[in-house]
């Protein structure tokens, strides 16, 4: 396991399409160990592949607290096959976005087909908290982030605010 750096925006990779994993080989296993370890000591409770500079459709989640048993779930090529039309809004935040934070309004349940990291497919109809982390995940996949779910004026603010940041550390 290994510590990898985390992406933050404007990065361009953040904003590609993450091709589908074709097997589960070693290269994999060691993704998936890695943004583990990377997502915990982040700390967050979600990790796209993309965060980490691999453009593969991999997912890290695990949204057990400090105080509790450690909950990893390892997602290989998800999708979204179902979304209920009922809305929730939860304030999010992203790894790649730090300390910035908005409410975000998404279906309130998803079913999600994936692979394990044993090759099987597994079909899993997720709610609350659970399914805003697929859905903010599965976006990452895509080269969507949360933030193009705000208003255009929230969203120039932010992509402006890192881009000066990106500047800064350039000429530093």
């Amino acid at each position: 396991m290994a510590l990898r750096p985390i992406l933050i925006i404007p990065e361009p990779r953040l904003r590609q399409l993450c091709a589908p994993v074709t097997g589960i080989d070693a290269e994999t296993r060691k993704l998936v160990s890695d943004m583990f370890e990377t997502m915990y000591d982040a700390p967050g409770i979600g990790l796209a592949a993309p965060q980490v500079g691999v453009l593969r459709r991999v997912v890290t989640i695990d949204l057990s607290r400090e105080d509790e048993p450690r909950q990893p779930l390892a997602m290989i090529n998800p999708e979204i096959i179902a979304a209920s039309e009922e809305r929730s809004i939860y304030s999010e935040g992203c790894l790649s976005i730090p300390d910035y934070y908005e409410e975000v309004e998404r279906p309130a349940e998803v079913t999600v087909r994936y692979m394990t990291l044993e090759g099987k497919t597994v079909e899993q109809h997720v709610s609350g908290l659970l399914s805003t982390c697929v859905q903010h995940e599965i976006d990452h996949l895509n080269g969507v982030l949360f933030i193009d779910y705000l208003s255009k004026l929230k969203r120039d603010r932010v992509n402006k605010k890192f881009a000066k940041a990106a500047r800064r550390e350039d000429v530093g």
